[in-house]
């Protein structure tokens, strides 16, 4: 890439719109359908994306952050969301369900090594698959670092982050009797699964709009009113992960295994005012994983599409590009 394009890229930050050349469901074998696509180059660097939630889903949006021709970006939904089916699903859903459907899209596709990108829950998925199989990843590139420990769902959930934000907080709780506000997380999961859709739509959008709220360092505090399919997928698989601890084996089991990630190269990108998965976890992994690069972004939160966290992630990919001899390095 020459120097005037490095520097366009800079200031647009995305690279342009792409389509897929390759969409389809793939069955896993347990009722369980998974949603996949690939775009840019055929024969180019594998790059797997791993969308936050649990329950967001991948967006066309998320294919912009990578240059078509060299990358062969896969997209895919996880269980129970987006195009993937059943929708709003918990049943055989969990961190390690996760984890064999990654492993099944990379030998469909014949794929032997590949950077995986991911941001918020998307970065606990790419933490976790990469302990787990260190020799299929290739990079690392990290974004709103949040590691599934109940430090971090405290803070959420337990009326830190409210500090900052007493507006929406107060929203999301009052519809929570008193005797019940404790624990938020089992008090909203009683009544994302009570069996009667009209409430649980209701508390699905109540639990979207708290998180959206705060998503962004430019917020308003408004959450907004996310469709109802799409926020009870959400919240009901969020909720679902947070109720088990992420299925994970024992609290700090991320940073408890990180010697496993030894010589994986790789890049945290952190918004600074990061209110949903605060900067001290992305530190924290950054001290404990040499190979890791760790860029704060001032002015920042949590969203994917912030400016600031747009344009390093972007620089992050093509740096990884210049690195390599040629599109199928």
């Amino acid at each position: 890439m020459d120097k005037f394009s490095g520097q366009k890229r800079a200031v647009q930050y995305l690279y342009p719109a792409i389509d897929p050349f390759d969409q389809r469901m793939i069955d896993m074998g347990d009722g369980h359908k998974i949603y996949m696509e690939q775009c840019g180059n055929p024969r180019g660097v594998p790059v797997i994306v791993f969308h936050g939630g649990p329950g967001g889903g991948c967006s066309p949006a998320m294919r912009r952050y990578f240059d078509p021709r060299v990358f062969r970006v896969v997209l895919f939904d996880q269980r129970g969301c987006g195009r993937s089916r059943p929708h709003a699903s918990i049943t055989d859903n969990t961190t390690w369900h996760l984890i064999s459907d990654i492993e099944r899209i990379r030998e469909t596709l014949g794929i032997e090594q590949f950077i995986v990108f991911g941001g918020s829950w998307g970065a606990t998925l790419a933490l976790v698959y990469a302990i787990s199989h260190p020799e299929r990843v290739r990079h690392l590139v990290l974004r709103g670092v949040f590691m599934m420990t109940r430090a971090e769902l405290d803070w959420f959930y337990g009326g830190g982050a409210g500090q900052f934000w007493p507006e929406p907080w107060a929203r999301f709780t009052d519809l929570i009797p008193e005797d019940e506000r404790g624990d938020l997380i089992a008090a909203y999961h009683r009544r994302l699964f009570s069996g009667d859709l009209q409430e649980e739509t209701r508390f699905a959008r109540a639990w979207s709009g708290w998180e959206n709220a705060l998503a962004s360092v430019y917020s308003n505090g408004a959450g907004g009113d996310a469709p109802g399919d799409y926020a009870r997928a959400f919240a009901r698989l969020e909720n679902h992960y947070f109720v088990h601890d992420g299925f994970l084996e024992e609290d700090g089991w991320i940073l408890k295994n990180v010697d496993k990630l030894h010589g994986i190269p790789g890049v945290i990108v952190q918004g600074r005012y990061d209110m949903i998965c605060p900067p001290q976890r992305a530190w924290e992994l950054a001290q404990a994983w040499p190979d890791a690069d760790l860029r704060m972004i001032r002015n920042a939160g949590h969203a994917l599409s912030e400016p600031g966290i747009s344009a390093e992630l972007v620089r992050a990919m093509d740096q990884i590009a210049g690195a390599m001899d040629g599109p199928g390095a």
